[in-house]
């Protein structure tokens, strides 16, 4: 697995996959079905780097327009790649992002769990998380 910070920003195509570095170890299996959807797939780590960093790099991946699909992959229940999925969000704000598909999962035990946009801004509003108990 490739670091994504570590690559030329002309290298990634077609389909990108960015999935927490941990993944490979935590989720065997669950990093054996994304790799069944793309080689290119580019690990982060957002406990070294500042996802703005990482916001940075993909933000021109994309204006090169060689990626048509975007797909972000984390173990779940980990508070610093939770943050990798902000990120989709964060990019939308500063580009125009309606002719690249965006997709969120989570794994658990082997399985990807698709993470709905809704839900991932629901989880940095706490006090909305709150009054839904």
């Amino acid at each position: 697995m490739r670091e994504l910070i570590d690559h030329n920003i002309y290298e990634p195509e077609n389909t990108l996959i960015v999935c927490g570095s941990c993944l490979e170890n935590m989720d065997k299996e669950a990093f054996e079905k994304i790799k069944n959807i793309s080689d290119n797939i580019y690990s982060v780590c957002l406990e070294k780097i500042h996802m703005n960093m990482i916001k940075s790099k993909l933000s021109s991946i994309l204006r090169v327009g060689k990626v048509n699909k975007l797909i972000f992959v984390t173990v779940d229940k980990s508070p610093h790649c939770i943050q990798l999925h902000y990120i989709s969000n964060e990019l939308k704000k500063i580009m125009n992002l309606s002719d690249i598909e965006i997709k969120n999962y989570v794994s658990d035990n082997g399985n990807l769990i698709e993470i709905s946009p809704e839900t991932i801004s629901l989880s940095k509003t706490l006090k909305e998380l709150s009054k839904s108990k």
